[in-house]
């Protein structure tokens, strides 16, 4: 059997924050990871889309 991988310590220069979201929110989210061809974590998938989010502002 594979011993599971241990994630390790967090960057330095992040900080967690704690979500809730309405599960109608939670079943977007989990749709749209499935479009992704890595199928990303759901914090990665709000990171993704953050940046996404962000990127556009600062154009504007």
């Amino acid at each position: 059997m594979q011993e599971k991988r241990r994630m390790g310590r967090p960057p330095v220069d992040t900080e967690a924050i704690t979500l809730r979201l309405p599960r109608e929110m939670i079943q977007a989210l989990d749709d749209r990871r499935r479009e992704e061809s890595d199928l990303p974590t759901r914090p990665e998938m709000l990171r993704r889309l953050l940046a996404d989010v962000l990127q556009v502002s600062d154009r504007d």
